[in-house]
């Protein structure tokens, strides 16, 4: 079962920020043909060609991949992501770089987003069974997010889990 892509928090604000309304549009039409497959990301990917700094357009993205266990796509979104991220945030792009103070992390939009797809890289490299690269990033969230705001506790303890099953 396919599930859909959320991108709106229970306020009915978008996500990790401001979206134009055209980009809105195909977001919302992607949404609606997520169970068409090539449709729904020939449309995530028209929104960000629409929107190519738009962070919501990213997250919709490598969630498609994620959930089409398409990882390599979704780890490779996730990464241009976060650099648009740090574009709009003004801190290095390279996220071992960034550093408990240089921001405030969980602040709504560029900085949040760039928490969150910290947490979302380190389980789609769980899910690829890079389990050195997911600790990293899990390691650099507790360091820069050690109030957890966006929950990467969950993935650690899979990474935990998983490594107790032989990593």
């Amino acid at each position: 079962m396919v599930r859909p892509i959320e991108l709106r928090i229970p306020d009915g604000r978008m996500a990790f920020g401001d979206v134009p309304e055209r980009v809105d549009a195909l977001l919302q039409e992607a949404v609606a043909a997520r169970h068409d497959e090539a449709r729904c990301e020939a449309l995530l990917w028209q929104a960000h060609q629409a929107g190519p700094r738009v962070l919501p357009v990213f997250f919709a993205l490598y969630k498609f991949y994620f959930n089409r266990a398409r990882y390599a796509d979704a780890e490779r979104v996730a990464l241009i992501g976060l650099d648009g991220a740090a574009a709009l945030g003004g801190w290095p792009a390279d996220w071992r770089l960034l550093e408990a103070g240089g921001t405030d992390w969980p602040a709504p939009g560029a900085p949040r987003f760039a928490l969150f797809t910290l947490k979302a890289l380190a389980f789609i490299r769980l899910k690829r069974g890079l389990f050195a690269e997911a600790n990293e990033l899990l390691a650099k969230l507790e360091r820069i997010d050690p109030d957890d705001h966006v929950g990467w506790r969950v993935i650690a303890g899979l990474a935990r889990d998983v490594a107790g099953e032989g990593e």
